[in-house]
């Protein structure tokens, strides 16, 4: 049973101990009764403006609204390590301060708990994932209410539960019930598409008709096709990382350097499977220019900037034989030094390019040893499937390619270029061809010397350059035909005259390409969100995608007994996929009535990624127990909607690691711009502000062998350092499980108190920058609150010593000063000045009323509620023993009153011909006559005017007083 706010805590006297002093003990007592009390009162529940969870708005209607919430974690069994906590307290500080100052504050957290390692730990002990991710909130559910975070937890969910990935489900049907429309640059219902194409006002895009044919004239079935064509949720064949070890298609961030699995070291290759794609790429424009309307981080819109890597140039037609090889470049102006072309292992055109045989006389270091180039071709195909696209662009790597056996001709000058086929090359961007230019770019040029392929010039490298790609600038040279010469031209000039050139031939177009592709939704796992989506098994229809009613949601996860996939040989490159829901098949093969009659369908066996339940989980903490809509649209517009003209909208601050500064950030802004688009959502963005708290670093410690051993395990003797009698080597690096350094919140709050370890991560640094981790440091918080305790609580009797007396004018200037300083370091997220703050006060206190005398109830108080947002649970102690039945959480944070900001006396520097000779004490108002006055009297100065003629007196009042003499 908690205790009520009149009854203080009391820990027991032992030995010297005074019996009231705060120690480590009494502060565990303290925190755990007031976490009760918190959550037995509902002292965090926030109101909505509307709906089941409005009561009590009243009270706060008047306030402005102020979301602020985390980057929601991954339970692992591990729990919580000190570096976790780090934004976690930034962002419960910070709603703490803005619920006292005012606001009235939603600070939700919730769990992203569909994903791999569950699903591992599944695959290896055969219990359901469902119960060790459980097990896993739960247990990170009460670390986090251990330090006392001010949670709703009313509005607390994870996205395995069916009550969340329902909506997730209901999203994916919007984006699949959805296309781009090109011209009005936003999402628009496919219903829309399809009405406008009856009518006639719209034709198919461009290569959604392969038939060509009029819409009218299409069968049902090619309708179908062309209109999911246009879809922003769309099936493609698509190039991906295939892991037959694991049986299991890979993300970029799983493959390592050499091509092999991040987990076990398998074999990975490159091949083509159909995939759910999202369509991304159309939002491209909108997702860069949006994010100058950001309160983001400059290096953060940096990295989204290049992820995106929006690139201007031209698309340039190649003729080869029958074929057309286009490419993409940002520099058409070198057209003239194109000296051969290169396709990418994985382009299309690979197997039409391929000649029959070798022409007689060919380059033997072009064949690879091959008898024919469709030998050569495959073979090489098949060793760049090995390779991940991170080690095909690795700088300075070894080129490797072989010839198709094709020429194509250049559009300026009709020379033959031999294509060639290179891993160099990606189809992840432009068109997964090139034209190579080696006497302007690097890897080209490295190309060219390996295969003995021409260099031809088209930038003039300065005087003195002595060979291999030159990257600079400088006039045009060996550019000119008869119809155009770009010779003497600047770069500038030279691409747009070229460009112009090209499409007055029809050889070209102007164009933007980007680097951003559209974005693979596939993963044949179990632990994830099953599609909404099923194919039928017979008629002419059957393969197409059908999306189930909304009525029909959510589509559970079936149970299984098997959560592993299907694994082959390790080089069993041409094997395919077979997620372990396909094995379910008493769920995969459904009959449903889809509006024509019942028939029977294949349900979808590949499930989400993990990224899709953290696309949009800020909007279902408006309201978790919603079961009639994602949310409401009149708690959007509250919490989420702009505040005016120009303005985004979105969460008020997102705190979270920089990890997550691209994929994560980029597919939440994507998916909100659809809702935004179709109607859902009033704001254009999900985070109006965003925060990348630091990283926490500590020392770890590597045997002899480089292998890291426990840190806790280290003790040091004369300045060595030993793991069990072995010496370690001693580095410094970011806390985790990998480097044996981590440090538990647990383990703290058990030596220190929550209070103590949240003053201490706090005072470590500004929220944004990382810092050192110093677990002997911790005792420096613990004595602050020691010192702030004794000037509230008289240790031996537990009584408050405050008196109703009237403080000083240097006490309630220290006091305003500090009120100042801490609302300023509360507002920037500078913590550690609020910190520094507090201290200056707690000194000045100490040192003006000492142990005996009583602090004024007027100064005590406001110290009280300057603590509350960092240590709150010793506040809220004493904010109880100073006779207040309420919790300080609601009062009002105290304000600065500006006169007492204002010094009385100024020191003013003296000069004398100049140079600084004293310092004057002057009242703050002194003027210019007092100035002098008060510098003439100075014995230093008058030492040095005594016999001197003074011509001229320069008196800047609060500043300076300067005489030159004569």
């Amino acid at each position: 049973m908690s205790q009520s706010a009149d009854q203080p805590i009391v820990e027991p006297s032992s030995g010297d101990v005074p019996p009231h002093r705060y120690t480590p003990a009494l502060a565990q007592k303290i925190e755990l009764a007031w976490q009760d009390r918190w959550e037995s009162a509902g002292t965090f529940h926030t109101p909505n403006p509307v709906g089941r969870l409005s009561e009590g708005f009243e009270k706060v209607a008047d306030r402005p609204k102020y979301f602020a919430m985390d980057m929601f974690p991954y339970p692992s069994g591990a729990g919580l390590h000190v570096g976790h906590p780090l934004g976690y307290l930034g962002t419960d500080v910070t709603s703490r301060f803005r619920r006292m100052d005012g606001d009235n504050v939603l600070h939700p957290m919730g769990y992203d708990a569909f994903g791999l390692p569950a699903e591992q730990y599944a695959v290896q002990t055969g219990q359901h994932p469902r119960i060790t991710t459980e097990a896993n909130i739960a247990a990170i559910r009460a670390q986090l209410r251990r330090l006392g975070v001010d949670h709703d937890d009313r509005r607390s969910f994870a996205t395995i539960d069916p009550e969340y990935y329902k909506w997730t489900q209901w999203i994916f049907l919007q984006i699949f019930g959805s296309w781009f429309d090109e011209s009005a640059g936003k999402a628009r219902p496919i219903d829309e598409l399809v009405a406008e194409l009856d009518a006639g006002t719209r034709e198919p895009a461009p290569g959604t008709n392969p038939s060509a044919r009029p819409w009218a004239e299409l069968s049902g079935v090619e309708r179908r096709k062309v209109v999911d064509a246009h879809r922003l949720a769309y099936l493609h064949e698509a190039p991906v990382n295939w892991c037959p070890g694991l049986g299991t298609v890979l993300s970029n961030e799983e493959v390592t350097a050499d091509g092999r699995s991040e987990r076990g070291n398998f074999p990975v290759f490159r091949r083509p499977l159909t995939q759910w794609m999202m369509r991304i790429t159309a939002y491209a424009d909108r997702l860069l220019a949006d994010l100058d309307r950001l309160d983001w981080s400059d290096s953060l819109k940096l990295m989204q900037r290049n992820w995106i890597g929006r690139s201007t140039g031209a698309r340039i037609g190649f003729s080869c034989a029958d074929q057309v090889i286009e490419v993409f470049t940002t520099r058409p102006d070198t057209l003239f030094g194109a000296t051969y072309m290169v396709v990418a292992p994985e382009h299309p055109l690979v197997d039409a390019l391929t000649a029959a045989e070798w022409p007689s006389g060919v380059d033997p270091r072009w064949t690879g040893g091959a008898a024919t180039p469709a030998e050569a071709v495959s073979v090489y195909r098949r060793e760049a499937s090995r390779r991940s696209e991170l080690e095909r662009q690795t700088e300075g790597r070894d080129k490797t390619g072989v010839w198709t056996g094709a020429t194509a001709v250049n559009p300026v000058n009709g020379r033959e270029l031999p294509v060639f086929v290179a891993d160099y090359v990606l189809m992840g961007y432009g068109t997964g061809a090139i034209m190579a230019v080696p006497g302007e770019d690097v890897r080209d040029f490295e190309f060219a010397d390996k295969f003995g392929l021409p260099v031809i010039r088209t930038v003039q490298p300065p005087e003195g350059w002595d060979g291999g790609a030159w990257t600079g600038g400088g006039p045009m040279i060996n550019s000119a035909n008869d119809e155009i010469s770009l010779d003497g031209l600047e770069k500038a000039e030279a691409i747009a005259r070229i460009t112009e050139w090209l499409v007055a031939r029809g050889q070209g177009e102007a164009t933007t390409t980007y680097k951003l592709r559209d974005w693979l939704f596939s993963r044949q796992r179990y632990w994830g969100e099953p599609f909404p989506i099923v194919y039928a098994v017979d008629g002419e229809d059957a393969g197409l995608p059908v999306a189930v009613p909304p009525s029909m949601l959510p589509v559970l996860l079936p149970e299984v007994d098997d959560y592993s996939p299907k694994t082959f040989a390790d080089d069993d490159a041409d094997s395919a996929p077979e997620p372990p829901l396909s094995r379910a098949t008493e769920w995969t093969t459904v009959e449903l009535d889809l509006g024509d009659g019942p028939r029977k369908y294949r349900r979808e066996t590949n499930t989400m990624p993990n990224w899709a339940g953290s696309c949009w989980y800020y909007l279902r903490y408006l309201d978790p127990g919603d079961d009639s809509q994602m949310v409401d649209p009149e708690l959007e517009r509250y919490w989420l909607g702009p505040r005016g003209e120009g303005d985004v909208g979105g969460v008020d601050l997102y705190v979270g690691g920089v990890e997550h500064a691209v994929l994560h950030l980029l597919y939440a802004r994507f998916w909100h711009k659809v809702l935004h688009d179709l109607g859902y959502v009033s704001s254009e963005e999900p985070f109006r502000r965003l925060v990348n708290q630091g990283y926490i670093s500590a020392y770890a410690y590597t045997d002899e062998r480089g292998f890291y051993v426990p840190a806790a395990e280290v003790v040091e003797k004369d300045g060595q350092f030993f793991h069990e009698g072995n010496p370690v080597n001693r580095e410094y690096g970011k806390i985790g499980k990998s480097l044996k350094n981590m440090v538990t919140p647990d383990e703290m709050i058990g030596a220190y108190g929550a209070d103590t370890f949240r003053v201490y991560e706090m005072s470590t640094g500004p929220l944004d920058q990382s810092r050192p981790w110093e677990t002997k440091a911790v005792v420096g918080s613990q004595r602050l609150l020691q010192r702030i305790w004794r000037v509230v609580v008289d240790e031996q009797t537990g009584a408050v010593r405050t008196a109703d007396s009237e403080p000083g004018e240097d006490t309630l200037r220290a006091l305003h000063r500090a009120i100042a300083g801490v609302r300023d370091g509360y507002s920037t997220l500078r913590f550690n000045i609020a910190i520094a703050r507090i201290t200056e006060l707690t000194n000045h206190l100490t040192q003006t009323y000492g142990a005996e005398s009583p602090v004024p109830r007027s100064v005590a108080e406001p110290l009280v509620l300057l603590v509350a947002p960092l240590a709150p649970h010793i506040a809220e102690e004493m904010w109880a023993r100073l006779g207040h039945d309420s919790s300080l959480a609601w009062h009002a944070f105290p304000e600065a009153e500006e006169r007492w900001l204002v010094d009385d006396t100024v020191q003013v520097a003296v000069q004398v011909n100049g140079k600084v000779r004293s310092q004057v004490s002057v009242p703050a108002d002194a003027d210019a006559a007092a100035l002098e006055a008060a510098a003439r009297a100075d014995e230093k100065v008058a030492g040095y005017l005594a016999g001197a003629t003074v011509r001229r007196v320069v008196a800047v009042p609060g500043r300076l007083v300067n005489f030159v003499l004569g």
